[in-house]
């Protein structure tokens, strides 16, 4: 591959020859660049995989990135907020509520995964919370709602997607390195401490399963596969975390491929992570793991109130 060829995670238009006879003599595959060097991969938006040999390839083109219509936005967000429900969940207008003992933004905050969200329900949002002793945090994707007037936002998060490799499919090898576990035990749970009293919180999901995986004491990750309302499965990769005398050794990116093995295994297409823009480590992990940019989201609260953390 030259410099300015397309890396792994971009969208590429692959052109090669078919077999001596064929009528056309080339075909075209346009998808995300899954791997690259001897041979070519490309993953379609459906279908199988395309792995071309590298004599056969007329051209490899990167294309810009497809636009992300809100359809598949609020489709992606409806599957991650069934992976990380918190440990009650309530409907208020368009509006999917979650709380989950003030534990993480993520799981006390409302999206509006509905269409007909709108300002008009915030008032009963906001007591909901209220009861519960939570302050109210709204979760609020790129394009799907505007900040509300008297709410402040914080800084931008990154949804990141990747269809899943053929090499980290259903049909190859696990990573023995990398352990799956039911739940997290103590070694878990040494990497994330403020869940240790909480455990539930890490095995709640919605219409979905979930699993925890731990490389020794170096490394582990949780993930979950759940549906968007289109029925596309997805895997969605949080928690990950590598002990810090162990980083830029290859382990973070072992849990993410052996958490997407197990995502095929349980029917996912397409495997998700979300990461602060500012997290430029993590980002710098899942690019070179072939994450492309999906959407964006920020937590808005009520002026002069802080959101969990």
């Amino acid at each position: 591959m030259t410099r300015d060829a397309p890396v792994p995670g971009s969208r590429v238009v692959l052109r090669y020859r078919l077999p001596d006879g064929s009528t056309p003599p080339f075909t075209d595959v346009i998808g995300i660049l899954a791997a690259s060097g001897t041979a070519v991969t490309v993953q379609p938006e459906s279908g199988d995989p395309v792995t071309v040999p590298a004599e056969r390839i007329v051209a490899l083109k990167a294309l810009a990135p497809r636009p992300v219509r809100n359809s598949e936005i609020r489709g992606l967000e409806s599957a991650a907020a069934d992976a990380w429900p918190g440990l009650e969940q309530e409907w208020i207008g368009g509006w999917l509520l979650r709380a989950g003992a003030g534990v993480t933004r993520r799981g006390n905050s409302a999206s509006p995964l509905r269409p007909d969200a709108s300002a008009v329900d915030l008032p009963a949002v906001a007591a909901w919370y209220r009861d519960r002793d939570l302050q109210p945090s709204l979760s609020l994707p790129d394009r799907l709602l505007r900040a509300p007037a008297g709410w402040s936002l914080s800084a931008e998060a990154l949804v990141l997607t990747l269809p899943i490799p053929s090499s980290t499919g259903p049909d190859t090898d696990t990573d023995t390195d990398t352990e799956r576990i039911a739940a997290p035990d103590d070694r878990w749970l040494a990497h994330h401490p403020r869940y240790r009293h909480r455990p539930d919180l890490l095995t709640a999901v919605h219409d979905g399963v979930v699993t925890f995986l731990r490389r020794g004491d170096t490394a582990v990750a949780r993930a979950a596969v759940t549906a968007s309302p289109t029925g596309r499965r997805w895997v969605g990769i949080t928690a990950v975390a590598t002990r810090p005398d162990e980083r830029r050794r290859g382990h973070g990116s072992a849990v993410c491929a052996e958490a997407m093995r197990w995502g095929a295994d349980h029917g996912a297409t397409h495997a998700y992570v979300q990461v602060e823009v500012d997290n430029d480590e993590a980002r710098s992990l899942y690019e070179r793991l072939g994450f492309t940019e999906h959407h964006r989201y920020r937590y808005a609260s009520p002026e002069g109130v802080t959101a969990p953390g």
